[in-house]
């Protein structure tokens, strides 16, 4: 029976748009009755290599997240449910940092039969990012390109099933005039970072008002994070 790409989008987001509560916040006036479910998950492994991948990012979590910017868990999480939906075959993330989101990235990558290219300008975090891509075992799922990535992803030439923004925010509207050509009809794009303090103006305009894609906002009270399938 063949899958609708579209309604796994929305399965996947309908997953995930909910945050853990506890670790999070809530948006205000928004206090439970009494007696309430409480919408808290936590990954679980399906076999012993996918509990050295969550390992791993439970203790990037706990010891390595000071300094590095790196996303939430739970959105994390939502990318991991974003790429495997899809069936993603090449994933471009924009700013690495200590290879924290590309690890969720590769948790998907490894069932799709897919792979990740991963820009950083940072030495230091590329090094650590390496190391940590090796801990968690995905390293043969991961090509990593130092440098400018304003520079370095006009040499893309391969079809691209989801890019992910994550790095200086008035750089997203040129890394989507340059990418948004290779993400493939049924693909998306994501960005991280995507709330009233930090998005920026010019990429929300952009991502708004064309008409190739199809745009929601999550989490805009807490980091936020955009999502856009582009239309077939």
């Amino acid at each position: 029976m063949s899958r609708n790409p579209s309604l796994c989008i929305i399965v996947a987001l309908t997953a995930l748009v909910v945050v853990d509560a506890s670790a999070e916040g809530e948006p205000r006036g928004t206090d439970p009755p009494p007696g309430a479910p409480q919408f808290e998950s936590q990954p679980l492994f399906a076999n012993d290599a996918e509990k050295k991948v969550l390992d791993v990012l439970i203790d990037l979590d706990r010891n390595q997240r000071a300094g590095m910017m790196n996303v939430p868990k739970e959105d994390g999480r939502l990318l991991r449910v974003l790429t495997e939906a899809i069936n993603a075959k090449h994933v471009v993330e924009v700013g690495t940092s200590n290879g924290y989101s590309g690890i969720w990235f590769c948790l998907a990558l490894r069932k799709t039969g897919g792979k990740l290219t991963t820009h950083e300008i940072d030495e230091g975090r590329a090094k650590l990012a390496r190391e940590n891509f090796k801990r968690a075992g995905v390293e043969d799922l991961v090509t990593l390109v130092m440098g400018d990535a304003h520079e370095q992803v006009a040499k893309i030439k391969e079809p691209v099933d989801l890019l992910f923004l994550d790095a200086d925010k008035e750089g997203y509207t040129d890394y989507l005039s340059k990418l948004l050509p290779l993400v493939r009809p049924g693909g998306l794009v994501v960005a991280h970072n995507m709330n009233r303090r930090q998005a920026d103006v010019k990429f929300v305009e952009a991502i708004t008002n064309s008409p190739e894609l199809e745009t929601l906002f999550l989490n805009t009270y807490l980091t936020g994070v955009a999502v856009s399938l582009k239309k077939r």
